[in-house]
């Protein structure tokens, strides 16, 4: 994408005429799942006598592979205490997953695309039929022509996911934009070889994300005003002609 002085990228305006399909991400860019997982963490942390996180620690270590994070947080060294503790995670989270939100824009960005002729679906390091479950519970099925999670509960990766699910999709690569909240999802994006954008509301920051080098926004608003989506103008980093500027 094209930058302006300074460093900026310019997205171009309107900016979804370029694609056929959307990829979301789901938990931190579409759910606001953050303060849950932190708390979660913090739970495993404090039953084995070690410093809970706060956000800017979590920020700046969580990743993918989750079992990579948690030997940086002291957890995990083993594959049997692994897959414990991810059973002690899930448990725990899932327990309380209904106490999460959609974050603000969510709704009515995901009833917008559809309007502009694009089609989405979500791909999603959580476990395939939890994944569908709670997108059902926030009525968001019929918004999507697919959901693709993963068969396990480990969340090593979902490259490969993606790749299969991009070819079920039938859509050239090329006509394709992944929105996630992780370098991650940017990391699947390139090996999926398709286009990709960030939001810094999610699990990791923006002074993160940028290092990925694509657009990142501050929040849901603020790229459907990139979308050139009138609902969102007034919410928006600008405007016009010329496009929006994004950081990165």
């Amino acid at each position: 994408m094209p930058r302006a002085a300074g460093g900026a990228f310019v997205i171009p305006s309107p900016m979804l005429r370029r694609y056929q399909h959307l990829i979301w991400d789901w938990n931190g860019t579409l759910l606001d799942d953050l303060q849950l997982c932190i708390e979660v963490t913090n739970s495993l942390l404090r039953q084995r006598r070690l410093p809970p996180l706060d956000l800017t620690r979590y920020h700046a270590v969580f990743g993918f592979p989750v079992r990579a994070y948690y030997a940086e947080i002291g957890l995990a060294t083993t594959e049997e205490t692994f897959k414990a503790l991810s059973v002690d995670f899930i448990s725990a989270y899932e327990a309380r997953r209904l106490e999460t939100r959609l974050h603000p824009g969510a709704e009515e960005l995901l009833a917008a695309i559809p309007a502009r002729g694009l089609t989405q679906s979500i791909l999603s390091a959580y476990r395939h039929d939890t994944l569908c479950e709670i997108v059902a519970h926030f009525g968001l099925t019929s918004r999507f022509v697919a959901l693709s999670g993963l068969d396990n509960i480990y969340a090593h990766s979902k490259a490969a996911l993606g790749r299969a699910a991009l070819a079920r999709l039938g859509v050239p690569a090329a006509k394709v934009l992944m929105i996630g909240d992780t370098l991650h999802d940017l990391e699947v994006a390139r090996e999926m070889g398709v286009d990709c954008v960030l939001v810094s509301h999610g699990h990791h920051p923006a002074e993160r994300l940028r290092q990925g080098g694509v657009p990142v926004f501050p929040n849901l608003h603020a790229l459907g005003a990139a979308f050139g989506l009138p609902a969102f103008q007034s919410s928006g980093s600008g405007g016009g002609g010329n496009g929006n500027l994004v950081s990165r």
